[in-house]
Parts: structure tokens; C-alpha cells; sequence
């Protein structure tokens, strides 16, 4: 068995449940977007000094893979991940309310780059972000999506980018984006 069929030379590919569709389809593009950002967390991983980190960022790239394959199903066969309730989104939520409960860490907007596990979060929170707008797209289009798949992805979002902040934080880097300190509050991931 060979990982090259050549059933996809011509453009298509098949969904789960063997349905064929382009390649170039908002349905491929957004599973293939969640397959990119597993790659880009594995990266943020892999460059990341610290264990609660690296083991949590490998919990969430299994949850995606979960995520990645409802994207991928024919949305004829009408079938939901299991795995797929709302207390994955409960679980991200609470290591949101965790990080941005440290003192100092909603100060201001980051500039990316001064440490590079945090700059890795930084590329994986943007391709999430992407992954998310393919993924209303699909919704908009009239196609079937969990709306668990969303709230995943714009709660994965936020907490990717705290992780950032958080590794700048242990590591003494300042990354705010305002040098005199003028800037709002609170920061968000955007």
C-alpha cells in the first residue's frame, strides 16, 4: 500500500464517506487549514521549553485531529463526532480564565518575535484564526458545521495567543506593543 493513489492528480478528493469533491473546495480548505495548524502547534511545541505547555499543546492538536475529521465527512452522512461537545470549548475556556488571571498579562498588545516558542503560538494562533473564517465560510455557504467546530477554534485562538504571552512572561521579554505604556487594559487575541 502506497500513501500516492493518484486519485487526487486530477483535483478531487474524497471526503470521508467517499464522496468526491474539488480540491479547491471550502469544505477540503477548511479541514486542510485545521491539518495546518496541528503542523503549526507541533512546531510551537516542539521549540517550547515548558512541560504543562508542550503537554497541553499536544493534547489540543488530538483534539483537533477529532475537529479535522467532522470538517472532513461527507455532510450527507450526517454523522457528529462524539467527541465533539461543549466541554472541549468549557475545557479551553478554562485554561483562558487560568492564563489571563496571572497579574500583568492582559497589559497590552504583543509585538511578536522577542521569544521563539511565543512567536511559534503567535504563527499557530493565525492560522487558527484563518482556519475559523474557512470555517464560517463553509457555514455561510450553506453547508452543515457543527457549531462546536467554531467555538473551538475561536476559543483555541485566544488561548493560543495567551500561551505566547505567558512564555514571554516567564521568560522577562517585553512584547507590548506600546513602549510608554499608553495602550488599553486589557489585550485580546484579534
Amino acid at each position: 500500500m502506497s500513501i500516492a493513489t493518484k486519485h487526487g492528480d486530477g483535483g478531487e478528493t474524497a471526503l470521508a464517506g467517499g464522496v468526491r469533491v474539488s480540491k479547491a473546495s471550502l469544505r477540503v480548505d477548511a479541514y486542510g487549514t485545521v491539518d495546518e495548524l496541528i503542523s503549526a502547534m507541533g512546531l510551537a511545541r516542539a521549540i517550547c521549553d515548558r512541560t504543562e505547555t508542550r503537554e497541553l499543546t499536544e493534547k489540543l492538536q488530538r483534539e483537533l485531529f477529532i475537529v479535522g475529521g467532522a470538517l472532513a465527512a461527507a455532510p450527507e452522512l450526517h454523522r457528529k463526532s462524539p467527541a465533539l461537545e461543549m466541554t472541549i470549548v468549557d475545557a479551553l475556556t478554562t485554561h483562558v480564565e487560568r492564563i489571563e488571571a496571572i497579574p500583568g498579562m492582559l497589559s497590552d498588545w504583543a509585538v511578536p518575535g522577542g521569544h521563539a516558542a511565543a512567536a511559534a503560538f503567535d504563527v499557530a494562533r493565525t492560522v487558527c484564526r484563518r482556519a475559523e473564517r474557512l470555517v464560517v465560510a463553509l457555514r455561510d455557504s450553506g453547508e452543515p458545521v457543527d457549531p462546536v467546530i467554531l467555538a473551538y477554534l475561536n476559543r483555541l485562538s485566544d488561548l493560543l495567543w495567551l500561551l505566547g504571552r505567558q512564555l514571554e512572561k516567564e521568560a522577562g521579554v517585553d512584547a507590548r506593543l506600546r513602549e510608554d505604556g499608553s495602550g488599553p487594559g486589557w489585550s485580546r487575541a484579534w
